[in-house]
């Protein structure tokens, strides 16, 4: 009888260990089961993050890439020009593209291409009405290379030579100097539309 119970009490105890082994191994698996969601959620939460992150530099990238939070601002300007460009003494034509500009130490260089050129060179007063596109008192050939590096500091695509280049004085005095591309197949004519370049002074 004593060896009955003594095997039964063996029998019990190592029941109760093994249910004990059991509950060990559930609350084991449980705690990596909470583990693992709680990686799973952080790793959404980053990527749901770093997304976020994302849209705002793409939607305010200019603010964080150009100077004064302007798209138009070359790397490095000193000086923020207004919204409507008088480049030399008259606006830059209406409806001109892919405009960029650099000022430093109170002069700027601006770009733009517009098939309204001789209308800006008039009312600049850097070519009178009614004198030839082409009348060498007032401007003279440049580079005929295909491609025509800007000035340094200024960004944007390179001029297409030929280029007619016009050294003009504004009204103040200072001195003017207008790079346009000339067409190459249309005799004494611009490009259509034309890049152009103003170098000029902001006082």
């Amino acid at each position: 009888m004593g060896a009955e119970r003594a095997t039964s009490g063996r029998a019990v105890s190592d029941g109760v260990d093994e249910v004990s082994y059991l509950d060990d191994v559930d609350d084991t698996e449980r705690g990596g089961s909470a583990w693992r969601r709680r990686l799973s959620c952080l790793a959404v939460a980053v990527a749901v993050l770093a997304v976020m992150a994302g849209g705002l530099v793409w939607l305010f990238r200019d603010e964080l890439f150009h100077p004064f939070g302007d798209a138009r601002a070359c790397e490095g300007s000193d000086t923020q020009l207004p919204g409507v460009i008088r480049a030399g003494g008259a606006p830059i034509p209406t409806g001109a593209s892919d405009i960029h500009y650099f000022t430093r130490n109170s002069r700027a260089e601006v770009t733009f291409v517009s098939n309204q050129v001789p209308d800006y060179l008039h009312s600049a007063g850097i070519l009178p009405e009614g004198k030839p596109l082409f009348d060498e008192k007032y401007g003279a050939k440049g580079v005929a290379d295909d491609e025509i590096e800007l000035p340094e500091g200024l960004c944007g695509s390179p001029l297409r030579g030929p280029v007619w280049i016009y050294d003009s004085t504004s009204a103040t005095g200072s001195s003017v100097s207008v790079m346009v591309e000339v067409s190459p197949t249309v005799r004494d004519d611009f490009r259509f539309p034309a890049r152009t370049v103003v170098t000029y002074s902001l006082h």
